[in-house]
């Protein structure tokens, strides 16, 4: 669906060339909901403009539903672009038309008819929850709701691919969790291409199948949602991850310095899918007549699947250890030694 190969594009200044995004080779599948991340200056809203053609790469190919934006222009441009929308952070409506007339702004653009027009604009004002909200103009909406249109006008012309520039960084965490959620059921009823550009790990792990990790206009990391939260390689994909832990309820958080005064080790357990049932503390208090004592754990949830982790307090000596650490290797769960006295 979309396939990025040796894409960079290098901006001109006064002085020095600015690289905003490097060598990016990137494959999104159709129907998946794929997220890319990074912060502020990381190149992810240059990569998006050139998906939809409104920047040229200066090296690479830029192929989308069977299209080379790099290659497209005029009228092949045109009718690729039909096929690709776009949601944005500060939703981009028309401040004087009312919700019904900016679902139709696209559509009138693309010359459909007037019977066309008001049929898919009051399926889409269902699709998004907007009943009763039809004759409404922005100013009288909240976030969410604007976002919702915003969401409307980007189905309006039936695309095979939505993109959604930090399409919920203006909005509270209760009204992102909800534009999420329809995100996921739009992905779900018309198994629309979505890639979601955002600095915020709570949403990748929310919604997305896979991600790539922006630094510096590299892909620095990739992969499926739930391997990277698990196993993260880079530096930043771990300060990414740890967002997540802040978004949350941070009670919810584990302090290893609150059992530093506890004397052996400290370990922290990640389980991955059908691992977080077992009854794995039974089992090693059984083997091994030690009193592990469950410090902290906690499960999330990803479009992947499931983790776990939990921090035990093991009172073992280095024998007894790299038994323990054996045994849990063996049933495939990874196991961290915080602490080891």
């Amino acid at each position: 669906m979309i396939v990025l190969k040796d894409v960079s594009k290098i901006f001109d200044s006064e002085n020095t060339p600015i690289v905003a995004v490097d060598n990016v080779n990137l494959r999104v599948e159709r129907g998946q909901i794929y997220g890319i991340i990074g912060y502020s200056g990381a190149g992810k809203s240059t990569l998006v403009r050139l998906l939809n053609g409104l920047d040229k790469p200066t090296a690479g190919s830029v192929m989308v539903a069977g299209q080379d934006i790099a290659q497209a222009g005029g009228e092949r441009l045109r009718q690729a672009r039909l096929k690709i929308s776009m949601i944005f952070q500060h939703f981009n409506l028309l401040w004087s038309r009312t919700v019904s007339e900016n679902i139709a702004f696209s559509m009138q653009i693309a010359g459909a008819t007037k019977p066309a027009i008001t049929k898919r604009v009051a399926e889409l004002v269902a699709l998004v929850g907007l009943q009763g909200r039809e004759r409404a103009y922005p100013a009288q909406l909240s976030g969410g709701q604007k976002q919702r249109v915003g969401i409307a006008r980007a189905l309006a012309n039936s695309p095979e691919v939505l993109l959604c520039d930090e399409a919920t960084s203006a909005l509270d965490p209760q009204t992102t969790d909800a534009i999420l959620d329809l995100l996921l059921d739009i992905n779900r009823q018309l198994n629309l291409t979505i890639v979601l550009i955002t600095h915020e790990m709570h949403v990748v792990r929310k919604i997305c199948q896979r991600v790539a990790v922006m630094d510096a206009g590299r892909v620095v990391e990739e992969g499926r949602v739930l391997d990277v939260f698990t196993h993260p390689r880079q530096e930043i994909t771990r300060q990414f991850v740890k967002q997540v832990s802040q978004y949350q309820d941070p009670q919810q958080n584990f302090n290893p310095l609150l059992a530093q005064d506890l004397p052996g080790a400290i370990l922290k357990l990640t389980f991955i899918g059908h691992s977080t049932q077992q009854p794995i503390v039974a089992e090693l208090t059984l083997r091994y007549n030690l009193a592990f004592n469950i410090l902290h754990g906690k499960i999330t949830q990803t479009a992947n699947g499931v983790f776990g982790e939990l921090w035990l307090h093991a009172p073992a000596n280095q024998a007894q250890l790299d038994n323990i650490l054996a045994d849990l290797r063996h049933l495939g769960i990874d196991t961290e030694v915080v602490k080891h006295v």
